[in-house]
């Protein structure tokens, strides 16, 4: 069947019927449920039929549902409709994301439905396939370390008949019609270099985890930061994700360099890290903050830590909140300008970096 006498057949089930279910309608005509949203898009572009959620209406239809409805939703205040969240398998860092996307979602009437990303771009394009088959009227798209190859990504994300909001994920230049929502990462790692310059550091090291996708730019935000203040950037300890942190061989350089008083302050990416590390130079008779003031990127445990860890705290749950008020936005009104945001992480000072010490001595 071609596609206008294939859309022919939609338009005379639309009318005699005054609505249809993309589903329905897929499976009594033999084709696929993406192939219908299509024919719906593009009859409902020519005003032959209405496009609503999970199917279409019939003009008529459509105009006796708004008379009888008792109000009808500003832009930007669309109820219901169902999103599509895609997120990284395991991890304490993104659970926070995911309820700031659930609070938000239910207190605008919006259904999630989740997926779990895979390793490669076919998983991931996979797993948006079965979510566009379900219906979703968008994406919300957190893979787990970014989309590689990029060129094929882009290209991919570019032809989704839906729109896309990537959350805590930034496409920079390769953005093309994506929108955006992420903690700002690289001014989060600058805060945290500048609260321990102005404790008295002059040379601060970096740890950072290599397969977290957020190391890039707090590696970024650390160097920029350590340049404008005349700081000595280094050492850097990269952490490999094979290591558990109480084997991890970083342990041993960074407690080495602290004895011999080569590194007394340092940033570290994550908490998990950053509490092993108290526990590991506290064995070796080392005191935090006196012989090393630390800060940890992501407070999610780093009060917890024997010794409370002042931590640089990314705005996970605003994010998450964000990324369903982009994405009904974008329903509400596809001709809006298109956005990226990045929201400002916080500086949550406790004992580890030494701060109350200072002030002490101030006072």
């Amino acid at each position: 069947m071609l596609a206008e006498e294939r859309r022919e057949v939609l338009v005379r089930l639309v009318e005699r019927r005054g609505a249809i279910k993309v589903k329905d309608a897929a499976e009594e005509m033999g084709v696929s449920a993406v192939t219908v949203r299509q024919d719906v898009r593009e009859l409902a572009g020519r005003g032959l039929i209405v496009r609503v959620h999970g199917g279409a209406m019939s003009p008529t239809a459509a105009q006796a549902a708004v008379v009888a409805a008792p109000a009808v939703p500003r832009p930007g205040t669309r109820q219901g409709g169902a999103f599509g969240l895609i997120v990284p398998p395991g991890g304490y860092y993104y659970p926070e994301i995911i309820r700031g996307v659930q609070d938000a979602a239910r207190t605008r009437g919006v259904r999630i439905v989740l997926a779990v990303s895979g390793e490669t771009l076919a998983d991931n394009q996979e797993q948006v396939r079965r979510l566009i088959a379900a219906g979703v009227d968008g994406l919300l798209l957190m893979p787990r370390a970014g989309l590689e190859p990029v060129g094929l990504a882009e290209e991919w994300l570019a032809g989704l008949e839906i729109p896309v909001v990537l959350v805590d994920r930034r496409a920079g230049s390769q953005a093309g019609r994506l929108e955006q929502v992420a903690s700002d990462h690289a001014y989060g790692a600058g805060l945290a270099v500048r609260h321990l310059a102005e404790l008295g550091h002059g040379r601060i090291a970096l740890v950072a985890r290599a397969e977290s996708p957020n190391t890039p730019l707090i590696h970024e935000g650390y160097t920029a930061a350590c340049r404008a203040l005349g700081l000595t950037a280094g050492p850097e300890y990269g952490v490999d994700p094979a290591e558990g942190p109480a084997s991890a061989a970083w342990f041993e350089e960074l407690a080495r360099a602290v004895e011999a008083g080569g590194v007394r302050a340092a940033l570290v990416h994550n908490d998990l890290d950053a509490v092993a590390l108290v526990g590991f130079l506290q064995a070796r008779g080392l005191r935090v903050p006196e012989d090393l003031a630390i800060v940890t990127y992501d407070d999610e445990v780093a009060e917890l830590s024997d010794v409370p860890l002042t931590a640089v705290a990314p705005p996970k749950r605003a994010v998450g909140e964000w990324a369903v008020d982009l994405m009904r936005r974008r329903l509400a009104d596809p001709a809006a300008p298109l956005a990226e945001l990045l929201l400002r992480p916080e500086l949550r000072v406790r004992d580890s970096s030494g701060a109350s010490a200072v002030a002490g001595e101030r006072a």
